[in-house]
């Protein structure tokens, strides 16, 4: 390598690109990359590498694929989890070495800055982090040499199907996946269902496919719409699928919930049934003052019970173990003034909450445990619960009624049955060891 060149790659500087700069950013990538550049949607972040002032390099980084395969496997992705950890991945949607610049192992060194600094750039920018980058590398043209030369590791290829409108086409190109993980054990922190104070912080963007849609939908069509006729602009479909998606996607408040609603796109807003102005033709979110009386109007144990029955379906198949706990909710109250306490079953393996009941205060958890685990499918698998619930009913419950299993806690409280317990593993370690079997 010459000393020219070496002079480059130690003065080059990368850095975000700025509003002012955005056009001659699109412009520069849609005029000289293959693929050229046509809209891109939602959040996304342009890095500019240069030379003394003069542009050498741009890489725009987008939202990430909405599926890919290989990543769900190497992530250990479950659908859900994949929902609620999506916008911690971004995809290298353009690299683009500017004509006129040929430097050695720039490619490299320019894909590598960026990625160190990207996390930091996508916090600035959208309130979150990103943890992991990928991006899809076409065979044909590119080999991803200087991918693996700054840390990129393949992944596998796709199966050669490209989005088109609604569905998906199959073209039989097929892509090279790889990625890097941007902060120390990325592929943990993806994989975890429980959810992070700090990843998911600003994190309420979260896109339903298709099939989960028309299925939710079908679920909310069978409830009541509890308005009179008169006056109602927005559907009960579209007003019910709005603050489920936008719950699910982390929105937590009212004002949260229209706010998630109003940054969908068209497309998305049809996919839920919005209300589509007759005069622009285009489709419209509902306010927060709607989305609150409407949801203050509903039957919260009706919809309750629909949305529980709709995420078991989605998690049909799923053997892992159930948890039930309760907790007083905080800010909740009745027309009595009395706190709301809930009583849930959550999915372990997704941190989904399966199903709910307001169990009045922390003493009534107790009988109605086995009501809220009766309509749950849970042959073969394990129920763990807490101290308060080790009853010898809702053992045999568990056990005879439901063929599953269950782990429970013994504490003080029970004195005779932790007794019997000490004399059933005395003189033995616990848990056992392979020495003592």
């Amino acid at each position: 390598m010459t000393a020219a060149c070496e002079a480059v790659l130690a003065g080059v500087v990368v850095r975000p690109c700025a509003s002012q700069e955005w056009a001659r950013f699109v412009e520069l990538v849609r005029a000289h990359h293959y693929l050229g550049l046509r809209g891109v949607v939602g959040e996304r972040i342009g890095h500019i590498a240069e030379v003394e002032g003069r542009w050498v390099a741009l890489l725009m980084w987008t939202a990430a694929a909405m599926k890919c395969q290989v990543r769900e496997a190497w992530i250990g992705w479950h659908a859900s989890t994949a929902w609620q950890r999506l916008s911690l991945v971004a995809n290298n949607a353009r690299f683009l070495i500017l004509p006129g610049v040929v430097v050695p192992n720039l490619a490299s060194r320019v894909l590598g800055m960026s990625s160190r600094r990207l996390s930091e750039d996508w916090q600035q920018a959208w309130g979150h982090p990103v943890v992991l980058a990928e991006t899809f590398v076409d065979p044909l043209r590119y080999a991803g040499t200087c991918d693996r030369a700054a840390g990129w590791l393949t992944l596998g290829r796709t199966q050669g199907f490209a989005r088109h409108c609604r569905g998906w086409t199959y073209h039989g190109h097929a892509k090279v996946v790889m990625v890097r993980e941007l902060v120390p054990q990325a592929r943990e922190i993806l994989a975890n269902p429980q959810p992070d104070s700090e990843l998911d912080r600003g994190v309420i963007r979260m896109k339903l496919r298709d099939k989960e849609i028309a299925t939710l939908i079908r679920v909310l069509q069978r409830l009541p719409d509890p308005r009179r006729r008169q006056g109602v602009r927005h559907n009960k479909l579209s007003l019910l699928t709005i603050c489920v998606v936008a719950v699910l996607s982390g929105a937590r408040s009212f004002e949260a919930i229209a706010q998630w609603a109003r940054e969908c796109t068209q497309s998305e807003l049809e996919r839920m049934w919005c209300r589509r102005n007759p005069k622009s033709r285009r489709y419209t979110a509902p306010s927060e003052p709607t989305i609150r009386r409407f949801l203050q109007s509903i039957d919260a144990a009706a919809v309750d019970a629909a949305i529980g029955a709709w995420l078991q379906g989605l998690h049909h198949g799923d053997h892992g173990a159930i948890a039930i706990d309760g907790k007083t909710i905080r800010g909740a109250r009745r027309k009595d003034r009395t706190q709301v306490h809930l009583l849930s079953a959550v999915a372990q393996s997704t941190g989904t909450t399966m199903a709910q009941v307001d169990v009045g205060s922390k003493t009534n958890e107790i009988p109605e445990a086995s009501k809220l685990l009766a309509p749950l499918p849970l042959t073969g698998r394990c129920v763990t619960a807490d101290a308060l619930h080790t009853q010898v009913e809702l053992a045999r419950f568990l056990v005879e009624d439901k063929q599953a299993d269950y782990c429970f806690t013994v504490k003080d409280n029970q004195p005779t049955l932790k007794g019997n317990i000490d004399l059933l593993f005395a003189g033995k370690s616990f848990p056992p060891s392979a020495s003592n079997g």
